[in-house]
């Protein structure tokens, strides 16, 4: 049975890989790009996968390159090799999920993506289960691969969990038999395909969809006509007064 979602997950925007801004020295991902966030009062959405030591670190790509200028997997390097690197020329490097957990410390809701590749991915799920394991802050866990939801429901069944996903009318049984099997609390969809079937369900149900990534009035419009909330970027969207 499908439980509900916590209030807190839709109640502010969210940052897409945080409130990065190159223009001001704040990297996707980053350190700066947090502490920016943070102080804006909007949720962050960030990226973990594992590196050589086995620990969950915060970067989008499987590959250096586009970020650091690095040729290379980030599953290659340790975590000391990546704090060393400078994220697209800026001051920060690549930190450690559990870094950012303390960083962040549960002043915004802070929503994981799950960035599953198979074959290489193996630990992921428990690495990250073991990170937050004692986090106290508003936290949820989020995966393009069904896979992983799959398991991190079995292996940290109180987290909130939910399905990223994209598609037309021809993906929505495929969604559909995803959340049920994982037992998921929510959507993250992309908003360039709304109107969806799978999201007036999924919300219809009763659970709560947010948007990907929000970059425009258009887009705002179709999160708002659409879905619950969003998850956006090269804009600051107001945030609610929260008591």
């Amino acid at each position: 049975m499908l439980k509900a979602a916590p209030d807190w997950l839709v109640e502010r925007p969210i940052a897409h890989r945080a409130l990065h801004d190159l223009k001001l020295g704040r990297a996707e991902n980053s350190w700066r790009a947090f502490d920016a966030a943070i102080t804006a009062g909007y949720a962050i959405e960030c990226d973990v996968q594992t590196c050589a030591s086995g620990e969950p670190v915060v970067f989008h790509d499987t590959v250096l390159a586009r970020m650091t200028g690095v040729e290379g997997n980030v599953r290659d390097h340790t975590p000391d090799d990546l704090r060393k690197m400078r994220l697209a020329g800026t001051e920060d490097g690549i930190h450690t999920l559990s870094e950012h957990l303390a960083q962040v410390a549960g002043r915004v809701p802070l929503i994981v993506e799950l960035k599953g590749l198979k074959g290489h991915d193996a630990g992921l799920v428990q690495a990250t289960a073991d990170a937050l394991s004692g986090y106290d802050g508003p936290v949820a866990v989020m995966s393009f691969a069904h896979w992983l939801v799959n398991e991190f429901a079995k292996t940290m069944p109180h987290v909130p969990r939910g399905l990223t996903a994209e598609g037309d009318d021809e993906t929505r049984d495929r969604h559909a038999t995803i959340m049920e099997k994982a037992d998921l609390q929510f959507v993250s969809y992309s908003v360039t395909d709304l109107p969806n079937p799978f999201v007036a369900e999924t919300r219809e149900y009763g659970l709560p969809v947010i948007t990907w990534t929000v970059r425009n009035e258009e887009h705002v419009e179709l999160t708002n006509k659409y879905a619950d909330q969003m998850t956006f970027e090269c804009f600051l969207p107001e945030t609610p007064v929260l008591g």
